[in-house]
């Protein structure tokens, strides 16, 4: 099936919802699936984005910014860090959707929404997302995923649609930097934070730190590689991180892997 086929397919899913909410996290999937909702005649439509202390700040500024140019009604779910995912256990992601989906689900009963729907594409059902489960528990639908959409045809048709999500990184949240079973506090989440923007606006954008403690692990993208070997790019970046408090900086010579600090969890 086409591209263009899976996105009438999309609408045709949408409309049928007749209200929904939309998580929003101001990546590219969600970004798309707003955008698309936003378009569908007589559908009823709000975007939700959760703020935590191990989210990104710049994502939910951006999902605002986002459905204010798009006129979609957004609200914000905060939350602090979970009891159940403070010490960043092996399940830490099915934990923490559960928390997230229970959030942005308060907020569609309050408003009276029929439906919540979040951005997870075709190419993740194929992949470790242990997410996934909580999403099925939760009765959250992906309509991405039920149209058939991939990653690649995501970003094609947001070009196409000019969003300026389109060629955005994939990002994960800030647990995710650090081994599952260590105990997770704020000051390192910001840490790890400031950590990986400062190498993002060296040039690696995508670009991933992992941290051990004293230690950050950098997992660039293969053509990163290059414009690290320069010695000037490569003591800036040293000499930024070191000012943070971390001891040791380490290429991993793999470079970046989605969900590495993963592997231990995988069958």
């Amino acid at each position: 099936m086409t591209a263009a086929r899976k996105l009438d397919r999309l609408r045709s899913i949408l409309s049928g919802s007749g209200s929904a909410v939309i998580a929003l996290s101001g990546g590219t999937d969600s970004t798309f699936l707003a955008s698309v909702a936003a378009e569908v005649p007589g559908l009823r439509l709000m975007a939700v984005t959760v703020s935590t202390t191990y989210m990104f700040s710049s994502e939910v500024d951006e999902a605002a910014r986002f459905c204010g140019e798009k006129g979609i009604p957004h609200r914000q779910a905060a939350f602090d860090i979970p009891s159940s995912v403070a010490s960043n256990p092996p399940d830490r992601c099915y934990l923490c959707k559960k928390e997230m989906i229970k959030a942005i689900s308060a907020v569609a009963r309050e408003e009276g929404y029929a439906s919540v729907f979040d951005g997870t594409n075709a190419d993740d059902l194929l992949d470790y997302r242990p997410g996934l489960r909580a999403l099925e528990e939760e009765g959250v639908r992906s309509p991405l995923a039920e149209a058939g959409l991939t990653k690649d045809e995501i970003r094609a048709l947001a070009r196409v649609a000019g969003l300026d999500a389109a060629d955005r990184p994939s990002d994960t949240c800030l647990l995710t930097r650090f081994p599952h079973d260590t105990e997770i506090k704020h000051s390192d989440l910001r840490r790890a934070g400031e950590a990986e923007r400062i190498v993002s606006e060296a040039g690696f954008a995508g670009a991933r730190v992992r941290v051990h403690g004293e230690l950050i692990r950098l997992e660039l993208m293969k053509e990163q590689f290059e414009l690290l070997a320069l010695t000037e790019t490569r003591m800036t970046i040293t000499s930024a991180l070191k000012k943070l408090g971390y001891r040791y900086i380490t290429i991993d010579a793999e470079g970046y892997r989605s969900g590495s600090m993963n592997k231990t969890t995988k069958k």
